[in-house]
Parts: C-alpha cells; structure tokens; sequence
C-alpha cells in the first residue's frame, strides 16, 4: 500500500470514530471514555490541535473542541454531558493522570 492511500484510509478511520462518538453514541460520556479507555473526546481533539501544531498551524483549545465537536465545547456539554458521580470522578483523575499527565501541563 502506498503512503497517501494509508493517510487516506487512516483519514477515513478517524472520520468514522468522530462519528461514532459525537453522532452515533452521545450517550457515551466522556468520564466513561477516559476511565475506561484512557481517552475521550476531548483527547482526541487535543491530540488534533497538536497535529496542527506539528505542522506550524496555531489553533487554540477552544477552537480545536469546536472543530472536533462541530460545536462550542460548552454546547455539547449542555446538550450531552450528565453528572458524574464522585467514584467516576475520582477514576477520572487517575485515569487522566495516567494517560495525560498532571492537569497543568494540559
């Protein structure tokens, strides 16, 4: 297989789990993603933003959730996200330590 047509598979891939997540399982909460898999959604729109970065593209934060969520990340929250219990919330910032690091570097 040659280069391009593997970006363009691996492309199509990422495509997929993006809809997967934000249209086929919003149900699926973010804390459940990181506890359980050590990434969520705004993992993966983090991990855009750094991609961008790679290539001399400066976008911030906000607006690579924007990108990722197809909305302000403040919306999707309001539509999508419940509360956590304090178990969840607890395994949240293992996991997040785990996988991400210490919150200040985030």
């Amino acid at each position: 297989m040659d280069d391009q047509t593997r970006i363009e598979l691996e492309a199509a891939a990422f495509r997929r789990l993006r809809k997967h997540l934000m249209t086929d399982r919003v149900d699926v909460q973010n804390i459940d993603l990181m506890n359980l898999a050590g990434f969520c959604r705004n993992c993966l729109s983090r991990w855009y933003q750094e991609a961008a970065a790679e290539r001399g593209l400066e976008i911030d934060q906000a607006e690579a959730r924007e990108i990722f969520y197809g909305m302000p990340y403040d919306s999707w929250k309001a539509r999508n996200q419940s509360p956590a219990s304090p178990e969840k919330q607890a395994e949240f910032e293992k996991a997040f330590r785990d996988n991400v690091g210490p919150a200040d570097k985030v």
